[in-house]
């Protein structure tokens, strides 16, 4: 649990050093324990021809759907493409390149590149067109694609709670892609509820390392949550 302090103050000294072109892997699924915040940093910051690395991109007006709307991102690798219009209107147009990729698939990349592994081997995808071009490989009679793992220059994060160390906690569902996210980034920005001193958390509830977070920051948090109408009444 040792470490060093990782708190910066503000939104721009947690997202400094982002550069147009660069990746970005964001935690998150759907809209449920997104970094909303540092997202908005980025609307903010205008940076564009990001490749951004998640299991989807938000919503119209909301989460990684906001970097749309001015077209900062060039590429997105995402297993989901849903409930985003803007999202729709630029891929049919071609001015939005997707990668999709099998859910435990990209979850699998994150967790590699933090593990320092470049590539591994998984039936998913195989005798597809997500397979195509891949090495293919069998083990105990069973056909198996080659897979990369991703690394991003940057991953921001959201956690529930962290000490100033960057150990942290994530809360129920909101864990979702977040811990893998964390540890695949040249530099991991995490945005927490609440930071707490060394030594308050229980070590074994940390779910994310400080070691892998490079900064971190408080924020205040919409945590929108979608409702899917069927029917009206």
């Amino acid at each position: 649990m040792a470490g060093f302090d990782k708190v910066v103050s503000t939104y721009e000294e947690a997202m400094a050093g982002l550069e147009d072109g660069m990746t970005v892997i964001a935690g998150g699924f759907g809209i449920c324990g997104i970094p909303e915040n540092l997202i908005k940093q980025i609307k903010k910051m205008g940076t564009k021809d990001l490749t951004i690395v998640s299991n989807n991109c938000g919503i119209d007006g909301f989460g990684l759907g906001i970097l749309l709307e001015d077209r900062q991102i060039k590429k997105m690798v995402s297993s989901y493409v849903g409930e985003n219009k803007l999202f729709e209107e630029q891929l049919l147009s071609g001015q939005l390149e997707v990668e999709l990729t099998p859910q435990g698939t990209l979850a699998e990349k994150m967790r590699a590149a933090g593990a320092g592994i470049p590539a591994f081997y998984t039936a998913t995808g195989y005798g597809t067109d997500i397979g195509e071009g891949k090495d293919v490989r069998e083990f105990d009679g069973r056909k198996y694609i080659l897979e990369e793992s991703i690394q991003g220059d940057f991953s921001i994060v959201k956690a529930w709670k962290a000490d100033r160390y960057g150990n942290a906690i994530y809360r129920n569902t909101a864990m979702n892609f977040n811990p893998m996210a964390a540890t695949a980034g040249k530099i991991c920005v995490m945005e927490v509820e609440e930071i707490v001193e060394p030594g308050e958390l229980d070590p074994m509830y940390v779910h994310t390392p400080g070691i892998y977070v490079d900064r971190l920051i408080q924020g205040t948090f919409e945590k929108r949550i979608e409702i899917r109408t069927v029917r009206e009444g």
